[in-house]
């Protein structure tokens, strides 16, 4: 179970992103490329079938909502299926690394799809598959079509120009 302070450490992943973030997969991204990048809070990422996916951060994220550090709203989708929205009004930390943020924001506006491919390509990569792109494509081909795969792209390639403690694996 996640302690107060993981639930302090997911909120601050939304609070650091904006106060706001649509969708659990998007919160799972963002702290794994947050963690990637060396100003992460601490979860431990693995691959699953969304890409890199943190139990920790999902029971810590329930935990801030218990907490009422975080609201989680439930909506269903026009599809038929649920996703969350999450929100805080926690201040600003003014010792947060202004990396941080400005990383979280970049991808707090991105695409979710593409957001999971680009994790998932960058999780590849640094579990040293030799083609991450290829191999991302191959396993998920029907998000992968559409363009997506090339933006997914592009949106790694802006993620790699802000200045972050540990650079994104070059792929």
């Amino acid at each position: 179970m996640a302690g107060i302070d993981y639930a302090h450490r997911a909120a601050a992943i939304v609070r650091d992103a904006g106060g706001y973030i649509v969708g659990r997969t998007k919160l799972q991204k963002i702290g794994f490329f947050l963690e990637v990048a060396g100003v992460g809070s601490g979860f431990p990422f693995r691959y699953k079938h969304y890409g890199p996916y943190s139990e920790l951060l999902a029971a810590a994220a329930q935990h801030a909502a218990a907490l009422r550090l975080i609201t989680e709203n439930e909506t269903v989708a026009n599809w038929g299926g649920q996703y969350s929205t999450f929100y805080t009004e926690m201040p600003t930390d003014p010792s947060t690394h202004p990396a941080r943020i400005r990383f979280a924001q970049e991808m707090v506006n991105a695409d979710a799809v593409e957001l999971e491919l680009a994790a998932t390509a960058a999780f590849l990569a640094n579990e040293g598959f030799p083609e991450p792109w290829a191999e991302t494509a191959r396993r998920k081909p029907e998000k992968a079509e559409g363009g997506r795969l090339e933006r997914s792209k592009q949106l790694y390639r802006r993620l790699q120009q802000i200045p972050t403690p540990r650079p994104l694996p070059a792929i």
